[in-house]
């Protein structure tokens, strides 16, 4: 079984997926939200019918003081959907601080062509998020 990763912007939606043991995690595309989630959601089925997904982690979007954003909001709105359409895979969430920068810094040592960027920003992204997750569930699975 494998886990997405979503990471969930207003303008676009990066997403990530693990290789079947959960060891690694490649970006698969972003996808342009066109103001709707219905795009999304559509993409997700189709993801779902090509990969035995058993696990949905959705990057939070915190402020740096760890309080809820505006746009955290909107993100919990989205998991709600996700939770109501998908009811049963786990959905989880994982901090998401920083990932953006950090994806832009790999697009800068990676010297990748500032008009290629916008598209792959939230794909890099989602490839943190879910790299994020399964280091901490390697962490839980170490302290256990």
């Amino acid at each position: 079984m494998r886990i997405l990763g979503i990471d969930y912007g207003e303008a676009r939606v990066g997403i990530a997926v693990t290789d079947p043991l959960n060891i690694t995690a490649q970006g698969l595309e972003t996808v342009q939200r066109c103001g709707t989630d219905k795009t999304i959601l559509k993409k997700i089925d189709e993801i779902l019918e090509n990969y035995e997904i058993d696990t949905i982690v959705v990057g939070m979007p915190y402020n740096m003081n760890g309080t809820i954003s505006k746009r955290a909001q909107v993100t919990e709105e989205f998991i709600h959907k996700l939770k109501c359409k998908y009811n049963k895979i786990k959905i989880q969430t994982i901090d998401e601080r920083l990932t953006t920068v950090e994806a832009h810094k790999t697009m800068n040592f990676l010297e990748i062509n500032k008009n290629k960027k916008k598209n792959i920003v939230d794909t890099i992204s989602a490839v943190y998020i879910l790299e994020t997750y399964l280091n901490k569930l390697k962490n839980t699975l170490k302290n256990n």
